[in-house]
């Protein structure tokens, strides 16, 4: 790899920046039958570009080159081609193409399937690919490629949001989830020959009448073993099980964790690489599957972001590691550290402090940072997207940007956040977006009342959900908030339902129970724009002209309210989409939040007014 220069010396470069420029790289992901062969992500040269790797000779190559970057990717079994998912500046709309590991030509992958949303991908062994496609006109498709060149074939379509799963180690077998019962937060699964027939069907949803989901781990990476590895609801949290589809029967794992737990086959299926995340940090565990052995692998304390069982002597795990204090690494349990990228080094920032406040619905989890000095303090409510995600204490350019400028930073795992138990998640319904917010007015009082946040000097900031919540807040709770930041964000939930992409028009119907033309009252009960009179803080909005999550058209439509009743505000449109790939992008956008809320924020009365930037 070879970093992109830079004229700012580093002595010259102010910390929060640097954080975004040190190069970063992911998780190496590895050709299943050429374990050598690596693919990966790295902002390296400015953007985030998917790269080669070639183990055996340490040759690393960059693979794309767009102005806007490429993050999605794959290899094939045989680590022959690299696929990729080519969009136009960000729209997630678009075709697979192929590339040889080598380098070479760019060919589409999957020639005859026309442009859409991606929705899923499974690479055989013998050439067959299996591409899963979503669009506003036909819903979910799914069609079959052959090597040989022969059109693809569509075995499966549906309104509803479905997608690739895995497909078996012989290519016989493919696993797909599906919400044909129409709830989009708990999928099925479906087990299919090649051909589009049916061999078994698993749905603890019972048809949509349980919130009670399953996804897709993968099928055992064996030959003649068509056990397949799922994720199940059915004790209040995700724990993992084995299906073998041909027989129907279904093998409970027992693992004796608190948490979430994900798990990942060892290379010769003889245990899993379990993943378990519990109150916003994440460790690892090999569990064997004859003794049924569950044994720690060490990692330090923070979160873990990805690993992989290797092939090879004693099967080491290649895992991603951070912590909010300490910036992200590839290790390994060999010990060495597997990526380490040249150039500028990410400086630390300081650790997050655990805060439980008691809310409406449970006891509420928050995360704190804390700049040097005495509360308190001008304090930033970073709300998370998703919604079903989770903040955790994992390395973060933002809020530690803001602690860097004196700033707390305040981080809530609302209701509908994922890592607290199914019941958590699934209490984001109907009333959307409220709910959330009085999680976080509950951690808001706590701060207040505990002297580390400043009353009058509270900023309420996120990205996509995040911003929704954002705008959401600053109409139904005026009084509470200085000022807001909003990237990319719901703004006009109606709008914002008949333009985005199909799939998120079912989470929408999910979360909401129905269409805006069946539930009225519940869109205009959780749409920002609603309470737009309402809203007395300064607002900065940060949008992508071509996002299709939140599309443009409902912000303009929000921002329009705004400028006729002469509310403070500031809009930042560009040319991307859900956010940006481009690292001097991300650094520009975040500046003008920083410079946004400096100059809009009321100073204490003992400071001097502030300068600019």
């Amino acid at each position: 790899m070879t970093q992109k220069t830079d004229a700012m010396p580093d002595s010259a470069m102010a910390d929060w920046e640097k954080r975004f420029r040190a190069p970063r790289v992911s998780l190496p992901d590895w050709a299943e039958d050429a374990p050598d062969r690596s693919l990966y992500i790295s902002n390296v040269t400015g953007t985030f570009e998917l790269y080669a790797w070639d183990r055996k000779t340490d040759e690393h190559r960059q693979a794309t080159d767009r102005p806007n970057g490429t993050t999605d990717g794959t290899l094939t079994p045989d680590g022959e081609w690299i696929w990729w998912f080519s969009d136009t500046d960000g729209d997630e709309f678009g075709i697979w193409m192929r590339q040889p590991f080598k380098g070479g030509e760019d060919e589409p992958a999957a020639p005859g399937l026309a442009p859409s949303f991606p929705a899923g991908l499974a690479l055989g062994r013998d050439g067959t690919a299996v591409v899963g496609r979503s669009t506003d006109e036909d819903g979910t498709t799914i069609h079959v490629t052959r090597r040989d060149g022969a059109a693809p074939v569509e075995i499966y379509r549906h309104r509803e949001s479905a997608g690739v799963g895995d497909l078996s180690y012989d290519g016989t077998l493919l696993v797909i989830e599906h919400t044909e019962h129409g709830d989009a937060m708990h999928s099925a699964l479906r087990v299919l020959r090649r051909d589009g027939t049916t061999v078994a069907e698993l749905d603890d949803s019972e048809g949509g009448t349980k919130e009670l989901g399953l996804t897709v781990l993968g099928f055992a990476p064996v030959p003649a073993d068509p056990r397949l590895l799922v994720a199940h609801q059915r004790s209040g949290r995700w724990e993992p099980m084995i299906w073998e589809p041909l027989s129907g029967e279904t093998t409970d794992l027992t693992m004796d964790l608190p948490g979430d737990v994900g798990a990942e086959w060892y290379p010769d299926g003889s245990a899993l690489l379990v993943s378990h995340s519990y109150r916003a940090r994440s460790e690892l565990w090999r569990y064997d599957l004859s003794t049924q052995a569950l044994t720690r692998i060490e990692t330090p304390p923070g979160s873990v972001t990805g690993a992989t069982a290797r092939p090879g002597p004693g099967s080491p795990v290649e895992y991603q590691w951070s912590s909010a204090a300490q910036p992200p690494q590839v290790r390994s349990t060999t010990g060495a550290v597997v990526l380490d990228p040249p150039g500028l080094a990410a400086p630390r920032s300081v650790p997050v402090e655990d805060i439980w406040v008691e809310g409406p619905g449970g006891a509420v989890h928050a995360l704190v940072q804390k700049p040097k000095g005495e509360g308190p303090f001008p304090t930033v409510f970073d709300v998370h997207g998703g919604p079903t995600w989770h903040d955790s204490d994992a390395f973060a350019g933002q809020p530690a940007a803001w602690v860097d400028h004196g700033f707390a930073v305040v981080r809530v795992n609302y209701r509908g956040s994922t890592g607290y138990g199914r019941a958590w998640t699934d209490a984001l319904k109907h009333r959307v977006g409220l709910i959330e917010l009085e999680d976080v007015a509950a951690v808001r009082e706590w701060a207040v009342s505990s002297g580390l946040a400043d009353p009058e000097r509270l900023v309420l900031a996120g990205g996509s959900w995040g911003g929704y919540l954002t705008l959401l807040g600053l109409g139904t709770q005026p009084e509470a908030w200085a000022l807001g930041l909003a990237a990319v964000p719901v703004a006009d939930y109606v709008t914002a339902y008949h333009d985005e992409m199909e799939a998120l028009k079912s989470l929408d119907r999910t979360l909401l129970g129905g269409s805006p033309e069946e539930v009225p009252e519940r869109f205009a009960a959780s749409s920002p724009i609603t309470y737009v009179d309402d809203v007395r803080a300064p607002v900065y909005i940060s949008a992508g002209v071509n996002d299709p999550r939140c599309p443009i058209q409902q912000v303009e439509n929000y921002v329009q309210r705004l400028e006729q009743r002469g509310v403070p505000h500031e809009v930042y449109r560009y040319d991307a989409g859900h956010g940006s790939l481009v690292v001097e992008e991300r650094i520009k956008q975040l500046r003008l939040e920083i410079d946004f809320a400096q100059r809009h924020l009321p100073a204490r009365p003992e400071e001097p007014p502030r300068a600019r930037g």
